[in-house]
């Protein structure tokens, strides 16, 4: 759909309507007649966006599925993102799993576990409980590191996609695709800050949350389960033990085992009474000052989503489509796609 992907490429371009019209000799009403579909650009306007955009023709040209229905949730009130930058989120969702479904159609639709249903968890006062809870609706173990989170909700039905968005402001953001639910992330946060965002979205998605509840409070709360879910009480006093008098480098080796942040650890120390107060405060203010309040070294490899990439090779192997469709799909060079998905002979 020529609208849609216009919309897209601009706005993955961080480009107003204004400023691609200017860029055209057009006016911005020509731009969003375009981009609402009442109108089609002539073929030398449209080598001219594509030249602009840097993009080719055909990637305005690419098909999108009109029976898909996205519900997108709302932006963190606290994210401070511009409204052209939430519209590129969600555009770019939209875009990625539109990517996404093509091959799901192709494979059919089993290939994707049942997920979990949604909006049905009772919150209680104690989030320990609440992080328990979360676990068994995911039929997880109440208690112990959850290695490559990302990989084990794909294979719980649980979509993700890490969004590449230049703004610290933006974490994450969850959402339905025909009823599916889907997490999106940061591709630029660190792996340990993701983990947590992505239990802070399930925390939205999976608990019925009271209506009459502040949004201030429920991202309070969200973001407690998420630590009580990656680092649960039990394990934090095995590892850690009952109490603490000095926060200590071997901290570092449990932080990497659970695939958590020091921050949220000391945190859950805090709150688990295995240190004091005046402890958790004296590692704020060290860690601040050491930059690490935003950039604390990663100490965890990389996760990332690779179901789509699978069911893409899946289906070039199994002859259902041509490599050069599955290089148009994951949008990587012909070559690449050979190398991943084809063995050489001899």
């Amino acid at each position: 759909m020529f609208s849609k992907n216009l919309r897209y490429y601009r706005l993955k371009k961080s480009m107003t309507k204004r400023e691609l019209a200017e860029q055209l000799n057009i006016t911005p009403m020509a731009i969003s007649n375009y981009e609402s579909g009442k109108r089609k650009p002539d073929m030398e306007i449209l080598k001219q966006m594509a030249n602009v955009l840097g993009v080719r023709v055909s990637d305005f040209l690419a098909v999108r599925n009109e029976n898909l229905i996205f519900r997108h949730g709302e932006f963190r009130k606290n994210s401070n993102l511009s409204v052209t930058q939430q519209e590129y989120i969600r555009e770019s969702v939209e875009e990625y799993f539109n990517r996404f479904m093509t091959i799901v159609e192709i494979l059919g639709g089993d290939v994707l576990p049942d997920a979990p249903v949604t909006n049905v968890l009772e919150l209680s006062d104690d989030c320990e409980n609440n992080a328990q809870l979360l676990r068994k609706h995911l039929n997880l173990a109440v208690d112990g590191p959850i290695h490559n989170l990302i990989e084990m909700l794909e294979n719980k039905g649980i979509l993700i996609y890490t969004c590449d968005v230049e703004n610290d402001k933006f974490s994450g953001m969850n959402g339905f695709i025909n009823e599916r639910p889907y997490i999106v992330i940061n591709k630029n946060m660190s792996p340990e800050r993701n983990r947590s965002t992505i239990v802070h979205e399930l925390s939205h998605l999976m608990f019925r949350w009271p209506d009459n509840l502040e949004d201030n409070k429920i991202e309070e709360i969200a973001t407690a389960i998420s630590g009580a879910f990656l680092f649960p009480k039990n394990d934090a006093i095995r590892e850690l033990g009952i109490r603490r008098t000095k926060i200590s480098k071997d901290m570092l080796l449990v932080a990497e085992e659970y695939g958590i942040s020091m921050f949220l650890l000391v945190k859950r120390a805090e709150l688990l009474g295995i240190i004091s107060s005046n402890l958790a405060n004296k590692f704020y203010v060290l860690a601040s000052s050491a930059g690490w309040r935003k950039n604390e070294p990663s100490r965890i490899e990389n996760e990332r989503p690779t179901l789509f990439e699978q069911l893409v090779y899946r289906a070039i192997n199994e002859e259902e489509i041509s490599i050069q469709k599955g290089a148009e799909l994951l949008k990587i060079p012909y070559n690449e796609v050979v190398s991943h998905c084809c063995f050489s002979e001899g």
